[in-house]
């Protein structure tokens, strides 16, 4: 078969690494530290595209809509990592932040490389989601060719969804077919077209954003404190008794019983404690203020 992506950047080959084969391992640590250290700069490149994206996404999340991730091999799995990490850091619903890859959850622990040719199969995960009109749909792919992710973008599209394209090469097909375009350029890898490198820190640098940063404009966070965690074990219980300290200045018993009623929520425990109020009270509180912790303590 005919490679179809020989002139891509991700997928040359760097003259500076063609002998690592050859050199101690130190030296080849250090190379492959020094070429990570430009991945930020180009990230920084892109930042208003980013930017962007983000502030569409976390309008149509705003108003009820999902965030799905779409994405084949490394680029899937670390879709789907940043995903699974919303509900205990922000909270959220595991429906609301999903991620996608092609080859099913097989695919996380195994390769299934071929599943990412299948565009028929990125469009059938769409409609199987019943992607509408309010959600977000970011597909990731470094070379930004990958069939199955192009298809779910497209059925995402013709559904009305948002459409990004996280790629890490210029004029990818991915860009064209999302609204919002982001083309993290990190060129040539240490070993050449293994994109899990560069590219793939490139990535989730940028799905770090996107999560992140909806996240706190629809006011999953108080500052910059997880306020929406529960307290699920006990390294949790300890920063979330420490959050409901800092934020109130009550003693640590006070934090703890407050906590307890509150079932761990450290948000509701806020609220129990500077407004004098159980736990029901304080939550319906919160709902009457949308759920944003500095509107219902500053109310």
């Amino acid at each position: 078969m005919i490679d179809p992506l020989p002139e891509l950047s991700t997928e040359q080959s760097d003259p500076r690494y063609s002998q690592i084969d050859r050199l101690p391992t130190e030296r080849i640590a250090r190379l492959m530290n020094q070429a990570d250290a430009a991945v930020p700069a180009a990230v920084a490149v892109v930042i208003p595209a980013i930017s962007a994206a983000i502030d569409a996404i976390a309008t149509r999340m705003g108003a009820g809509g999902r965030l799905l991730y779409v994405g084949a091999g490394t680029s899937g799995r670390l879709a789907v990592l940043d995903a699974s990490e919303c509900p205990p850091t922000f909270g959220t619903d595991p429906e609301l932040v999903q991620g996608v890859i092609a080859g099913g959850p097989d695919a996380l622990t195994r390769s299934v490389e071929g599943a990412e040719d299948d565009g028929e199969a990125g469009a059938a995960a769409m409609a199987g989601l019943e992607v509408g009109a309010l959600d977000s749909v970011v597909g990731v792919s470094a070379s930004g060719h990958a069939p199955f992710v192009l298809g779910a973008l497209s059925e995402a599209t013709r559904r009305g969804a948002l459409t990004v394209g996280l790629s890490c090469n210029d004029g990818a097909p991915l860009s064209a077919a999302a609204e919002h375009a982001i083309e993290v350029v990190v060129g040539p890898e240490v070993v050449t077209g293994s994109t899990r490198l560069k590219a793939g820190t490139a990535q989730k640098l940028v799905l770090n954003m996107i999560s992140t940063i909806s996240m706190v404009r629809l006011g999953r966070t108080y500052g910059n404190k997880m306020i929406e965690m529960s307290a699920m074990n006990n390294k949790l219980a300890g920063r979330a008794l420490r959050m409901v300290m800092d934020i109130t200045g009550a003693d640590h018993d006070t934090a703890e019983k407050a906590l307890a009623s509150a079932g761990g929520h450290a948000k509701t425990a806020v609220v129990m404690i500077r407004h004098g109020l159980d736990a029901e009270g304080a939550r319906a509180l919160l709902e009457s203020h949308g759920e944003r912790l500095s509107d219902t303590l500053s109310g």
